[in-house]
């Protein structure tokens, strides 16, 4: 008689759950991480017989002795919150709670003669990657996470689908990156078609997806804008496939761009974006539509990038420039 299959674990139910609530991969290995340390910080002691107590501890423990800031003491307890509420249902009390502090810190924003400086030191898919943070507003990862189909060249659009919070939106695509969208997905395409005749071709696919439409993962539509070079391979089952170009490869070429055009500020990926909305603001574009340009749920979020234009906070000129 075979011996009866060992129940999966904590950590791989706490995966699980979190899968079929359809939260991004990121978020989940996040958790995942923030679990395991909550587990070595209480001796690994099982989460049943723990309670609001051990929470408050390793919460306090984060911002006294650790330093970390607000968003990632957040961070941890939104993932303690998943891990005792959806998948324990046991209720918690955050009483007593020592709360990191919160910085306010202004976004960097680059010149336009910056953003020009760094652009034209950069090549191939990193350019393009970059040209869609700084002409689309986007974020390093939907750039990454683009699809063929995502792209409506004739309307001057693109998709961004399950952005920051789950949601879909619309922003615009420049003019000035069509035709290098145009010539570097002639190369996909073949690549694409070259991976096909191979016997592959595939492409993971979101959520249930791959069940419903089990021939989309070959469908041109449905590749990444932004391939890796090299095929994953599993060892296990012998299929192959292409996944998009790790964010990495864009962080290292931005940086050393930046270096390269001698900028001083602290300059990173997500700093495109800033200067997407900031650029747009000093042309006197409304704020509203850069809140749905971004993405953002609440326009006090955009408005951050009214400290940050040219002519000081709110368009106000110093009395220094008057005189």
């Amino acid at each position: 008689m075979a011996s009866a299959l060992r129940p999966p674990g904590l950590i791989q139910r706490y995966r699980e759950e979190l899968q079929t609530r359809h939260y991004a991969r990121r978020t989940v290995n996040t958790y995942e991480q923030w679990l395991r340390r909550f587990l070595r910080f209480h001796r690994m002691r099982h989460p049943r017989t723990m309670g609001s107590a051990e929470v408050n501890a390793f919460l306090s423990h984060l911002a006294v002795e650790l330093q970390v800031s607000a968003s990632t003491q957040n961070q941890a307890l939104a993932a303690l919150l998943f891990l005792f509420r959806e998948l324990l249902e046991m209720d918690l009390e955050l009483d007593g709670v020592v709360r990191a502090r919160t910085r306010r810190r202004l976004p960097v924003v680059l010149s336009e003669g910056e953003v020009k400086a760094v652009r034209q030191r950069l090549e191939a898919e990193p350019a393009l990657v970059v040209g869609l943070l700084y002409g689309s507003g986007l974020r390093l990862m939907e750039a990454l996470r683009l699809r063929v189909k995502d792209l409506d060249v004739e309307r001057r659009e693109l998709t961004v689908r399950d952005g920051k919070g789950g949601k879909d939106r619309r922003t615009l695509l420049p003019e000035s990156l069509i035709p290098g969208l145009q010539d570097h997905l002639v190369k996909v395409r073949r690549l694409h078609q070259d991976d096909l005749s191979a016997g592959w071709g595939r492409v993971l696919m979101p959520y249930a997806l791959a069940r419903k439409y089990p021939n989309a993962e070959r469908e041109w539509a449905w590749q990444w804008v932004f391939p890796q070079q090299k095929r994953w391979h599993d060892r296990e089952s012998g299929t192959q496939g292409r996944h998009h170009i790790d964010p990495s490869v864009v962080q290292k070429a931005v940086k050393k761009a930046v270096a390269e055009a001698g900028v001083t500020k602290a300059a990173s990926c997500h700093t495109f974006r800033h200067s997407f909305a900031t650029h747009l603001l000093e042309r006197g574009q409304d704020i509203r539509t850069i809140q749905e340009l971004l993405g953002h749920q609440d326009v006090s979020t955009t408005m951050i990038y009214t400290h940050v234009l040219n002519r000081g906070p709110l368009g106000v000129r110093s009395p220094a420039d008057l005189l």
